[in-house]
């Protein structure tokens, strides 16, 4: 876009609130006398002294500078707003768009869209599950039965191409329709038999019925929700709700080391013998479960037990990334220090660094266990290790667990009403948005930002001149404390770790990237990076975490 600018000629004016728009016709230079401008200003000027002599200076001044200004004012000029390549750029006067702001203010209207469906009338319907209406930022309901057409479903067998749903907390190692890979799978499996049906079938009816029983057989799931964060709503173990984590630590009575509760002992990792191991180097372990037991702990309440040992034997039943059960937090609700087999990314749970010992495979048991020994006997490292319960967890670990705050039906359905407004957008019905504005050399952008948890965007801009990180930041801040906003987690959340009114921006990443992705793997790479992204997605859309 270009800049017109101190143009001298006539200008075409709309009516309304519509933006002037130029006739787009040069105006051919004139003769003036503007040669003899500068000598009748002058006269005038010295007229108006003269005149109003007896006023004081200040009036004087300010009165001969306003008729100067009518006689020389410099011409208007031109701000282009534009959006994508094929939107008609269109010029704005300068006298209405004398700032920036007044950019914002255009988008704001000319970008405002009324999407086709209104969720709080027209609720996301989930078949498969009487759990009913649920409290969420956007309507939801899950029915059995109904005689509307929902908008996706639990498990497969769907007529009509209806998203399926996969939800489990159980390891893929048990499960394997639970590992997303393979849950992905499916759905190349079945387009690859339904073309290589339709190739050898001769008559239209039977490609149909072919087409339809492939379709049940094996159409794979759309949605997936399991412990992974990979998923696209994941179902964890943990909440704030459901486990006291910041529980004070009790006096540790036991003689023992370490406590564990083990009832599967036929376990597809190497768990039993990693506890064998830790016991032919004296570690002293009361064993509750089914497996190794030396107690009896039929009638035990199992965190009020922990809460006397200094370790707790975290040992899941399957080694796989975010497949973390409670196992692991209770023995955190229990002040003591887990000692794990399972997840390999373990670290990331942690709420402090230190805090967890892992045993990563068989060969590390004799390093952890010379850890136990050491921690159980100092009592400064100990403490160390459970600092975290006085001082509190992680702005990381923090982030994870307000995840739960939601719960994982209605962070369903806010994924399918995404869903379902991006493919509007993508229509070719859809309203056609400018998401930009051009002044002077610096354009301002239209980006779209919402907590995550929540389904309703909020408006921020940012100019070209500072389309940086900080920036963004320091908008989305900006925008939310202007809201008074209240994080969604605020009133899940240990009171001892809620924190004050003032809002701390952990994450902020682009709409429909899984959990994995904005806790952990996801940053921009630089400026340049967002300016990349800004660019090539108009009117782009952010999540961002707050802790």
């Amino acid at each position: 876009m270009s800049i017109f600018a101190n143009q001298r000629g006539s200008r075409s004016w709309t009516t309304g609130e519509e933006l002037p728009v130029s006739n787009g016709v040069p105006i051919p230079p004139k003769k003036k006398w503007s040669n003899a401008m500068p000598l009748f200003i002058a006269l005038v000027v010295i007229a108006e002294i003269i005149f109003l002599g007896r006023l004081d200076v200040a009036k004087n001044v300010a009165m001969v500078d306003s008729w100067a200004d009518l006689f020389y004012r410099s011409p208007p000029s031109r701000a282009l707003i534009g959006g994508a390549d094929d939107f008609n750029s269109r010029p704005l006067d300068g006298d209405r768009i004398s700032e920036l702001g007044i950019c914002e203010e255009w988008l704001e209207k000319e970008d405002a869209v009324t999407y086709a469906r209104d969720f709080e009338k027209e609720p996301i319907l989930v078949s498969g599950s009487d759990e009913g209406r649920k409290s969420c930022a956007v309507g939801c309901e899950f029915e059995t039965n109904s005689s509307k057409d929902p908008d996706a479903a639990f498990g497969l067998n769907h007529q009509g191409g209806m998203p399926s749903i996969i939800r489990s907390m159980e390891s893929s190692q048990y499960y394997g329709e639970n590992n997303i890979a393979q849950a992905r799978r499916w759905d190349k499996i079945f387009h690859f038999l339904v073309r290589t049906s339709l190739m050898w079938a001769h008559e239209p009816s039977k490609d149909l019925q072919s087409e339809n029983q492939c379709s049940s057989l094996l159409s794979g799931y759309s949605i997936v929700m399991t412990t992974s964060l990979s998923s696209d709503v994941p179902v964890g173990y943990f909440s704030w709700a459901e486990y006291d984590i910041m529980a004070p630590v009790t006096a540790k009575s036991e003689s023992a080391l370490a406590a564990a509760f083990i009832s599967n002992c036929g376990a597809r990792n190497f768990r039993l013998e990693a506890l064998e191991a830790l016991e032919k180097l004296n570690v002293t372990i009361h064993s509750y479960g089914a497996c190794h037991r030396n107690r009896d702990g039929s009638r035990v309440d199992k965190v009020k037990t922990l809460k006397r040992y200094k370790f707790s034997l975290a040992f899941e039943n399957s080694n796989e990334e975010d497949y973390v059960t409670e196992k692991y937090f209770q023995s955190l609700v229990a002040g003591t220090v887990p000692v794990v087999v399972g997840a390999p990314n373990i670290q990331e749970f942690a709420p402090s660094p230190g805090s967890v010992l892992h045993i990563r495979e068989l060969s590390d048991v004799e390093s952890v266990a010379n850890s136990m020994k050491y921690i159980a006997a100092n009592p400064v490292a100990f403490n160390n290790s459970l600092r975290w319960k006085y001082e509190g967890p992680t702005d990381s670990f923090k982030a994870l667990l307000d995840m739960a705050a939601v719960h994982s039906s209605c962070r369903l359905c806010i994924h399918l009403a995404t869903g379902i407004h991006e493919r509007e957008e993508e229509g070719p019905a859809f309203k056609k948005r400018p998401c930009k504005c051009t002044r002077g050399s610096d354009t301002v952008y239209h980006l779209y930002v919402r907590e995550r948890g929540r389904f309703n965007l909020e408006s921020i801009f940012l100019r070209s001149s500072n389309l940086t990180v900080e920036a963004l930041e320091s908008a989305v801040l900006s925008k939310f404390s202007s809201l008074k906003h209240e994080p969604i987690w605020k009133q899940e959340r240990p009171e001892s770790i809620r924190g004050g009114d003032e809002l701390k921006l952990y994450k902020i990443y682009p709409v429909g990237l899984t959990q994995r992705q904005a806790l952990h793997t996801f940053k921009f790479k630089g400026d340049s990076d967002l300016r990349t992204h800004v660019e090539d997605n108009p009117c782009a859309k952010f999540e961002v975490i707050f802790v």
